[in-house]
């Protein structure tokens, strides 16, 4: 009786070994994200003095841009126009200067333009191989000097306003 209990634990015992493959993707797809500082939505050049029209003026703003970008990114500027309107009278984009900074959480490695002329073609500020999270992008705009808007007063009107809209974006490269 052992014997036939042994014989039978034994057959019934060996059983069949089987395996399963699964496989396993993860799958990045490409993020950009760009935010524009709320605190720096309207950007003034303000022509005060004499000087001002002369050696012209700028507007410094810290942290103007923040990027979430997955790998490599370019960011680019354009304007919604090639020249700022005010009744008759008009301003060219491109007197203005836009100027790219790393801001106070950079992109590593990050090569920033260093006077992109403003205008209504896409113009590239900021190129980085590597991405990052929250990074932060400092941006001045420089106003003309050399009395290049000595002209553009229109009697009656105090400050007479020349404005555009400016369009950040962010691609993947």
């Amino acid at each position: 009786m052992k014997k036939f209990i042994i014989t039978s634990i034994a057959i019934l015992g060996v059983g069949t070994i089987s395996a399963q493959n699964v496989t396993l993707n993860v799958r990045l797809k490409p993020i950009q994200t760009l935010v524009v500082n709320d605190g720096q939505k309207i950007v003034n050049l303000d022509y005060v003095t004499k000087d001002d029209y002369a050696n012209g003026v700028s507007s410094n703003n810290v942290d103007h841009l923040k990027i979430f970008s997955t790998g490599g990114f370019q960011v680019k500027v354009k304007s919604a126009t090639s020249a700022l309107q005010s009744g008759s009278k008009n301003i060219q984009a491109n007197t203005i200067r836009i100027i790219a900074t790393a801001g106070s959480d950079a992109v590593n490695g990050a090569q920033y333009a260093q006077g992109v002329l403003l205008s209504a073609n896409e113009a590239n500020l900021v190129t980085s191989a590597s991405g990052g999270v929250d990074k932060k992008i400092s941006i001045e705009y420089k106003g003309a000097g050399s009395n290049t808007y000595i002209d553009n007063y229109i009697a009656g009107q105090d400050p007479t306003i020349y404005s555009t809209e400016l369009t950040y974006t962010i691609i993947s490269q």
